[in-house]
């Protein structure tokens, strides 16, 4: 069955998108939760206007997206850590440090975001990549002072 998606749906498919799933699939799940709508001759005229603006949102997102981008990579975050007679540090800065203090910055982004390959456990500056888009990543600086 044939049905158009009003909505991004992972492993299935992207919003405005034409698709062929099991008749049940659609008519128990897709349809009634306003997922998708039947792909019938009168809704096939709607889906160039559906897709169209749904480029229209996405060309508006990725702009937003891009001054998001733009903020982000002017900024600075410091963090202050306990550390031993030798520099290391008791702790670490995570994903969640770096959400929190974005937070209390004023910026709303997610952990799945923040691409860190392992936590900062050493104090100095790091450069940490932040994926806004598929097509937009922001650098982040952090810096790692020890606590007084």
């Amino acid at each position: 069955m044939k049905v158009i998606l009003l909505e991004n749906i992972e492993k299935v498919g992207s919003k405005g998108e034409l698709i062929n799933v099991k008749r049940g699939f659609a008519r128990n799940y897709l349809i009634p939760r306003n997922y998708a709508i039947y792909a019938t001759p009168q809704n096939m005229k709607k889906l160039s206007a559906i897709q169209a603006n749904l480029a229209a949102e996405e060309e508006k997102r990725v702009a937003e997206l891009k001054n998001l981008a733009e903020k982000l990579n002017s900024l600075s975050l410091v963090f202050a850590r306990k550390v031993d007679e030798n520099e290391h540090m008791f702790g670490s800065v995570s994903e969640n440090d770096i959400i929190n203090e974005l937070k209390a910055q004023g910026f709303d982004l997610n952990r799945a975001q923040i691409l860190m390959e392992k936590h900062i456990k050493e104090l100095g500056e790091i450069s940490v990549p932040v994926k806004l888009h598929k097509d937009i990543t922001a650098s982040l600086k952090i810096t790692v002072n020890k606590e007084d």
